[in-house]
């Protein structure tokens, strides 16, 4: 037996007046984004901003259904309506950020597990990293330099038969 120890990387940003100008934009986008959650049964909305190679953004917010599963998330939200109006143009950098009514988030919302496996497809189908930026409502903002860092022992279609 052998152990092997994985380690990840992340910048942590005290506070939005640390952040470089591009990042601090894209995260207004998600907390404008956040505002247009459908969530009526958690009260927890969700925002995702990503900024394409081009320069567009595209924004995403939780839409939730009484029946849970037929939810989704506001990371997945934004990836498929980026990849749906512009295919072949990769993914540069994403923003996340929730609203919770009761209490302010004070540490940064992660994506879940489904929604960090969809964005590392994203990453490792346009062969370059996707910059994550994640922050709660106030408080510090980590950046990832890419997806595989939130996700480091990933599934991935090299797994599949070919």
């Amino acid at each position: 037996m052998k152990t092997i120890k994985l380690e990840t990387l992340m910048h942590v940003y005290e506070g939005r007046e640390e952040l470089p100008h591009d990042l601090f934009e894209l995260l207004i986008e998600a907390e404008k984004a956040a505002l247009k959650a459908y969530s009526p049964y958690s009260h927890f909305q969700v925002g995702a901003a990503i900024l394409l190679n081009n320069g567009k953004i595209v924004t995403g917010s939780n839409q939730e259904n009484a029946v849970y599963p037929c939810g989704l998330c506001a990371e997945r939200t934004a990836a498929f309506a980026a990849s749906s109006a512009y295919p072949e143009v990769p993914f540069s950098k994403i923003a996340v950020t929730a609203i919770n009514p009761t209490e302010k988030l004070k540490e940064p919302v992660s994506p879940c597990g489904s929604c960090r496996q969809v964005l590392f497809e994203y990453e490792q189908k346009f062969c370059q990293p996707l910059e994550v930026i994640l922050a709660g409502q106030e408080g510090s903002i980590y950046h990832f330099q890419s997806v595989a860092h939130l996700l480091p022992y990933t599934f991935h279609a090299g797994f599949l038969p070919k």
